[in-house]
């Protein structure tokens, strides 16, 4: 004689282990939220941007600090959503530079100095900042090559917009991010 009831509670947990939300990132032995679609490079922009580019993916460094409540709400509400978060490990090459942190970072110009110090090099003030960069970059300061810097945390559209916008170089065309924003708005409301 058989027994349903193995069956029914292995189903019942399979069915409520695909209902869980995405875990966030977990933090690292730095306190930075940690991501399976960052990259753990030498920090020299210049490899960094050619890895992109051969990846077919935009480098976009992700500026973060410890203890910062706006990149966790990122982490655990933002970047998970299923169309961030495919953007983020498809199209993009992510290398996380700590705000604090003394690993030596190589800009695009050449300068190598600590995160701390290129951080500060960079007049960055807020965490999380995004810097996207264009696939070629001169021999400048990354944020100056920066096709667009986004300073703190966004809600879900606004973040998922911009990383559409980029990939479609909006910064290339007629269309100012805020009004393809907005436009990018009345076309989810028109769906839904």
């Amino acid at each position: 004689m058989t027994r349903p009831f193995p069956a029914l509670a292995a189903a019942a947990l399979i069915a409520c282990a695909a209902a869980l939300p995405v875990p966030a990132a977990q933090l690292g032995d730095d306190g930075l939220h940690k991501a399976p679609w960052m990259h753990d490079t030498f920090k020299d922009l210049r490899e960094d941007l050619a890895e992109a580019n051969a990846a077919g993916q935009r480098l976009l460094i992700l500026v973060e600090q410890r203890g910062c409540i706006y990149c966790t709400k990122m982490h655990e509400e933002v970047f998970p959503q299923p169309e961030i978060e495919k953007m983020l490990s498809e199209d993009y090459f992510v290398i996380q530079i700590n705000m604090f942190g003394d690993v030596d970072v190589t800009d695009l110009d050449g300068t190598v100095l600590p995160e701390k110090d290129m951080v500060q090099r960079w007049g960055l003030l807020f965490t999380p900042t995004m810097i996207f960069l264009p696939e070629e970059a001169g021999p400048v300061p990354a944020p100056q090559a920066a096709v667009a810097v986004m300073p703190g945390a966004f809600e879900k559209s606004t973040t998922r917009h911009l990383l559409s916008w980029v990939l479609e170089k909006g910064y290339d065309g007629d269309e100012p991010f805020q009004k393809y924003h907005a436009r990018k708005l009345e076309e989810d409301r028109a769906k839904n």
